[in-house]
């Protein structure tokens, strides 16, 4: 069987899946398709909340990431990880306690004003559509290679799928959907991370070979990746390089980002009691780090295969000529690649050879002037194919190759699933119920629900067209809009005083400071299609737009408070509200009574 036909039985047999649990499960009421009805067990819910939070970021895109810049992009793992634990802490049981359906609606009572509860809908919108961009960005990667489309047919027929199962089996059919879809992509994650970890260092945890031998030369497998990386004139794998101020920014950037990601806490409005959010944070974070600790070793070994394959002889032989490229099964991968536009190598020079090396090295710019080598002829190499095209590198079996695109598009779908329903919860029981017509029946909701999903599906389709970067880098952006508008707010509503009006302006001067600073800097969201994603030159000190979001929350804060101390005091029945959210009901009594 070719594998273009083990692919479309991959990917067909899931989405059919899918969109099977979608009919089964298809929410009948609003509560079902804003919170599964609050009856999903804590392991089920620990299960979908884990294929809500790994989207294509962490499936596709970060292990390549790292697998190209070494210790420096462990920020993402560890920015993304210790989010999770602080929203797990100090978010999820008492957002569960407060008894709401959404973020915004927890914001808009809090603060007993629906202005505050209109300007969380707006930040909400604005995160969770720039998350969305991301989650499509890697769905096109996926169908690109895979089915051998376009990304633009890969989107759309992504988007198609999304709308069969997330608009008419809302929280309920989404929430069963993606226990199957981390069944999916835990497999086609950890599955093959198990064959090049035996490949490579003889051992079946990825985790534990990352600090292996390297079965080839005997030494530890990380000292022989920083020798051939160096040998090219790249950065040292494993030091770090980067601004240390910038890199502390964003890893809390996306550590707070985390914690105020409106479709990851909506999660915990599905269980049937706080005690039960508190287990599901618990087996969500076992189920994340399945994924989580094996990223590192597929991106390290990733990248040793890579040099490897491109440098036959070692980096003191030639590289690997055109014709064995044309030739040898090997590579085939590359020429599958190049299709897409994801990839690309050129003869520069016209020796037959196709060289990789860092051309912007001194050393490795000598050596290149005295061989006749003209620049760099892996011309591209987007960082989101590795995790896909890692299996075909690695000359992995053709099963496994169909098992890695069907878990490739489950992250994806998953995330921009939860994503979308966040959306749409936001816009048709926040705005329209909230406050355009409270008096709308269950049924009216629950349309204008479905119908905000699928503009949402369509505006994300597009502007997943037109992304300002890879998808981490992309997600990244979310994450600090996030962590500069609905995180501080959830915080001070939950363990300060503050009132409504300090909370609205903190909100709005988080997101706007933090909006303009990515606008000043990318220009992306003027000018769809430009794809200018970079951080070069950043506008503050050395601090980047992906890095912002945590200056962001810093001013949303201060604001907050200050404005809160010059303007009324929060009123006793709020008080007494956030006391009972906060402090179980009888606490102190026993102390009480001595």
């Amino acid at each position: 069987m070719d594998q273009f036909t083990l692919n479309l039985l991959f990917v067909g047999a899931s989405f059919a899946l899918y969109i099977g649990i979608a009919i089964w499960a298809r929410a009948g009421s609003t509560s079902e398709f804003y919170a599964a009805g609050r009856g999903v067990h804590p392991v089920t819910n620990g299960m979908a909340t884990a294929a809500d939070w790994m989207s294509a970021a962490s499936f596709i895109s970060m292990a390549g990431l790292i697998a190209f810049t070494g210790y420096d992009n462990s920020s993402f793992l560890m920015g993304w990880t210790g989010g999770y634990v602080l929203l797990a802490l100090l978010l999820a049981p008492y957002l569960r306690k407060f008894g709401k359906f959404t973020v915004s609606e927890f914001i808009g009572d809090r603060f007993y004003s629906p202005t505050a509860r209109l300007v969380a809908v707006i930040c909400l919108i604005v995160a969770s559509t720039t998350y969305v961009i991301g989650q499509m960005t890697g769905v096109g990667v996926a169908f690109g290679r895979f089915l051998e489309v376009s990304n633009t047919t890969g989107l759309l027929i992504g988007a198609c799928v999304v709308f069969a199962y997330a608009v008419f089996g809302g929280m309920k059919g989404v929430t069963y959907t993606q226990v199957a879809q981390y069944c999916v992509l835990i497999c086609a994650y950890t599955i093959p991370a198990v064959f090049i970890s035996l490949q490579l260092t003889g051992t079946p945890l990825p985790p534990l070979g990352l600090f292996g031998e390297h079965a080839a030369s005997g030494e530890p497998l990380l000292a022989k990746l920083d020798q051939v990386v160096t040998d090219l004139g790249f950065a040292s794998y494993t030091e770090h390089h980067a601004d240390t101020v910038n890199m502390v920014l964003f890893t809390l950037s996306l550590m707070i980002g985390t914690a105020g990601l409106p479709h990851v806490i909506m999660r915990f409005f599905t269980v049937p009691r706080v005690a039960d959010a508190r287990w599901s944070a618990g087996w969500t974070l076992v189920f994340i780090a399945l994924l989580y600790l094996t990223a590192p070793a597929v991106g390290a070994m990733a990248r040793l295969n890579i040099t490897d394959l491109m440098w036959p002889n070692g980096t003191d032989g030639e590289a690997v000529s055109v014709e064995q490229i044309d030739s040898d099964p090997a590579y085939a991968w590359m020429g599958t690649w190049q299709k897409t536009g994801l990839f690309g190598y050129e003869d520069k020079n016209g020796d037959g050879k196709i060289q990789y090396y860092n051309d912007k090295n001194e050393a490795m710019a000598a050596k290149a002037a005295e061989n006749g080598w003209e620049g760099n002829e892996l011309t591209n190499f987007n960082r989101d194919i590795l995790v896909l095209a890692n299996p075909e590198i690695a000359n992995l079996p053709g099963w496994v190759i169909g098992l890695v695109a069907a878990g490739g598009l489950a992250a994806a779908l998953s995330t921009a699933a939860g994503l979308l329903l966040a959306i749409s919860s936001a816009v048709s029981h926040d705005l329209i119920k909230g406050a355009i017509n409270p008096n709308i029946s269950e049924k009216g909701e629950l349309l204008s629900a479905r119908i905000a999903m699928a503009v949402a599906i369509a505006v994300a389709t597009y502007l997943g067209l037109n992304p300002p970067g890879f998808a981490a880098q992309t997600v990244a952006l979310a994450f600090g809009l996030a962590a500069a508008s609905i995180f501080p707010a959830l915080m001070m509503g939950i363990f300060t005083k503050v009132n409504n009006v300090g909370a609205v302006a903190g909100m709005l001067t988080g997101l706007l400071v933090t909006l303009v600073y990515i606008f000043l800097h990318k220009g992306w969201f003027f000018i769809p299609g430009t794809n200018s994603f970079t951080d070069a030159d950043p506008l503050l000190f050395t601090i980047k737009s992906t890095s912002f979001g945590a200056i962001g929350a810093m001013l949303n804060f201060a604001v907050a408070f200050m404005v809160s101390k010059a303007t009324a005091p929060l009123p006793t029945e709020i008080q007494d509200l956030v006391e009972s959210v906060r402090i179980p009901k009888g606490a102190g009594t026993a102390v009480e009574g001595h």
